[in-house]
C-alpha cells in the first residue's frame, strides 16, 4: 500500500490478489454504509471492520487509515454512480423538435440526480468537503464531463445553425441546468423528505426549457 493519488487526489489503491477480492469489497461496501449513516467523523474503523466482517489488520493492509478509505470509498463510489446513470447523448442539434429534445434530455438528467442514494452521497460530500475538498473538485469535474459539457456543445452547433442565438454557449448550459435541475436538486439536497414525482418534476423541466428558449431563441 502505497500514499500516491491520482490525478483527483483521490487515493490510488492496489488491485488486491484474487483471494483478496472479496475481503476488499465487503471493506467497500462497510465502509460507504458507515460513512453514509454517520459522515466521516463519526465513522469508526471498528465499526467498519464489524460490519465488513474483516480484521483490522486486513482493513489497514488495504487502505492505510481512515482518511484514506473515505476518500477511496466515496471517490469510487462517486465515480460509479454517474457511470452507471446510463444518460442518453446529447444531440438536441439534430432533433427538428428543439423543444422536445431539451425537455427530454434534462428530464432524464433531473430524475437520475433526483435518485435517492446518489443524493445521499452529495449530502454526505457536501457536509465533508471542507475536510476534503478533493471530493468536491471530482463532483464538479464528472458533472462538468458528464452534463454541462455534451449540453454546451448541442447549443453551440444550434447556434451556429441559427436555431438559437447562443453567443456564450457555457453560461446559457449552466443557466439552464440551474433552472431546470438546480432548483429541485437542492429542494431533495436539503429536505431528504421531500419528493418531487412526475407531475411535479416535469412542469418544472418544461418551464425552464420555456424560460430558455424565449431569451435564446433565433430572434433574441
Amino acid at each position: 500500500m502505497t500514499d500516491e493519488v491520482d490525478q483527483d487526489g483521490i487515493p490510488i489503491v492496489a488491485v488486491p490478489a484474487r483471494a483478496s477480492v472479496g475481503r476488499r469489497k465487503a471493506i467497500i461496501e462497510a465502509a460507504r454504509e458507515e460513512f453514509l449513516k454517520v459522515g466521516y467523523a463519526a465513522a469508526s474503523m471498528d465499526a467498519i471492520t464489524a460490519r465488513s466482517k474483516v480484521s483490522k489488520p486486513t482493513l489497514y493492509s488495504h487502505f492505510g487509515n481512515k482518511e484514506r478509505l473515505f476518500l477511496a470509498v466515496i471517490g469510487g463510489a462517486l465515480r460509479d454512480a454517474y457511470a452507471e446513470l446510463g444518460t442518453p447523448p446529447c444531440e438536441m442539434s439534430r432533433s427538428p423538435d428543439l423543444r422536445a429534445a431539451l425537455s427530454g434530455y434534462l428530464g432524464r438528467w433531473a430524475r437520475a440526480l433526483l435518485d435517492e442514494d446518489l443524493l445521499r452521497l452529495r449530502r454526505l460530500v457536501i457536509g465533508e468537503i471542507g475536510r476534503f475538498p478533493e471530493l468536491g473538485r471530482l463532483w464538479f469535474q464528472i458533472t462538468d464531463d458528464q452534463l454541462n459539457r455534451p449540453l454546451e456543445d448541442e447549443l453551440a452547433k444550434l447556434h451556429v445553425k441559427g436555431r438559437l442565438h447562443v453567443p456564450d454557449a457555457p453560461l446559457a448550459a449552466r443557466q439552464l441546468i440551474a433552472m431546470a435541475i438546480g432548483a429541485p436538486q437542492l429542494v431533495r439536497t436539503m429536505l431528504p423528505e421531500r419528493a418531487f414525482d412526475e407531475r411535479e418534476l416535469t412542469p418544472v423541466v418544461t418551464s425552464a426549457v420555456e424560460v430558455f428558449l424565449s431569451h435564446y431563441g433565433p430572434s433574441s
